[in-house]
């Protein structure tokens, strides 16, 4: 297997110094408040489709993911048992990216923590907005569990090309993608704590998690995002010519097999997994916010 040529590392230290520019002036400048949550939340819905249309176009590439047995390939829950190609990728990305300072953002959380000192990026101020005791909360396992073993195969196609290094490159961008996403449920909970504090302190004290559960839950809400992000699949996802109708103007024989990213796919992300981990993030740190 050839390894990750230099403009390899290149293109991914050039990504995490992007990253750093355009993530942490937004979050930063206006302030924490509910408005700029669901603006955040909102365009990280582009960035994870964009992602997932990324991912499509490679195959599968299975050995990418061969642990010490190829039979385990998908099948195993615990990813600190064996280590693939994929995992050793992601380890020695998010190490360069510790040094390029991506990790330094609250919003971020690698998924293996190297602990790797912070040198090469200039120096930045990054707001603290969330509760120290409860800032680390994170379902980072469950997110790679899901992607791995549940969501790539409806991603990629079966074959296998050989380009491992770029396939193991966008899965890293899935995966940071939706772990900012949905840890952001840390925020989330945060501003939700600071417009009803009496009322969630009392739940806190309590340790009711259902009743969390139920004042978090805002079904409405919650199937516009998931029918917004499958929109977005199918806007995104179309191909787009000079001459004729595009895929989503082509009329109601369009198919799934149309788009570049099925955007049921996109729904049932949204619907099975995203959402209800952000949740599970909300109610994790605001379990933690009294600590």
């Amino acid at each position: 297997m050839a390894a990750p040529s230099v403009y390899t590392y290149l293109l991914l230290f050039c990504s995490t110094t992007m990253l750093l520019l355009l993530c942490s002036p937004f979050a930063c400048a206006a302030g924490l408040s509910l408005d700029s949550v669901r603006d955040f939340l909102t365009r990280e819905e582009d960035t994870i489709v964009f992602s997932l249309i990324e991912r499509a176009k490679h195959p599968l590439n299975t050995p990418a993911y061969y642990y010490d047995d190829p039979a385990a390939c998908f099948g195993t829950a615990d990813r600190h048992r064996n280590v693939s190609f994929a995992e050793i990728f992601v380890r020695e990305s998010e190490a360069v990216q510790a040094k390029a300072g991506r990790y330094e953002s609250q919003q971020e959380i690698p998924f293996f923590p190297s602990g790797a000192p912070f040198t090469l990026a200039p120096p930045y101020n990054f707001t603290t907005d969330l509760h120290p005791a409860a800032a680390s909360i994170n379902v980072n396992d469950a997110i790679w569990n899901i992607y791995f073993n549940q969501l790539l195969r409806l991603l990629a196609k079966e074959g296998d090309d050989g380009d491992y290094a770029a396939t193991a490159a966008s899965d890293l961008a899935c995966l940071q993608a939706l772990s900012r996403r949905i840890n952001y449920g840390r925020y989330v909970a945060e501003v939700k704590f600071r417009g009803e504090q009496q009322t969630y302190t009392a739940l806190i004290r309590s340790k009711d998690k259902d009743a969390l559960t139920k004042l978090l839950t805002f079904e409405a809400q919650e199937d516009v995002v998931k029918r917004r992000a499958e929109k977005k699949a199918k806007v995104f996802g179309q191909d787009v010519t000079l001459d004729g109708p595009t895929t989503e103007t082509s009329g109601k024989n369009s198919s799934q097999s149309s788009f570049k990213v099925a955007p049921s796919v996109v729904y049932k992300l949204y619907g099975q997994w995203v959402i209800p981990l952000t949740k599970q993030v909300e109610i994790e740190y605001l379990l933690h916010r009294l600590d």
